[in-house]
């Protein structure tokens, strides 16, 4: 199940449990849309992966056991891994490839 992290790796953006603009990689790691688009090009930091939008879980339990108030979100905030400073010379050799093919 996926953890729902509360904030972006990069920019510390609060991304609630609804919010339309949180993206993930294959292993979570989770970013805002705009650190996405305009820093990251699509490209994991951590792992080299592409990003797809967060699916958003269910406030109410519409079955048994299932939603936010049978399995919150996290608060645990989590940050980048890696320097800052590096990023570029990581990501950019990257967002030539389709996230698909690398």
């Amino acid at each position: 199940m996926l953890q729902i992290r509360p904030n972006c790796e990069y920019c510390d953006k609060d991304l609630a449990a609804d919010a339309p603009d949180a993206r993930i990689c294959s292993y979570e790691c989770t970013f805002c849309a705009d650190c996405v688009d305009n820093v990251l090009h699509n490209v994991c930091p951590n792992c080299g992966g592409g990003f797809e939008k967060r699916p958003i879980r269910p406030q109410r339990a519409h079955r048994k056991g299932a939603g936010l108030a049978h399995a919150p979100a996290s608060t645990q905030r989590v940050h980048l891994k890696h320097d800052r400073d590096t990023l570029a010379t990581f990501t950019l050799p990257l967002s030539n490839i389709p996230p698909e093919e690398r």
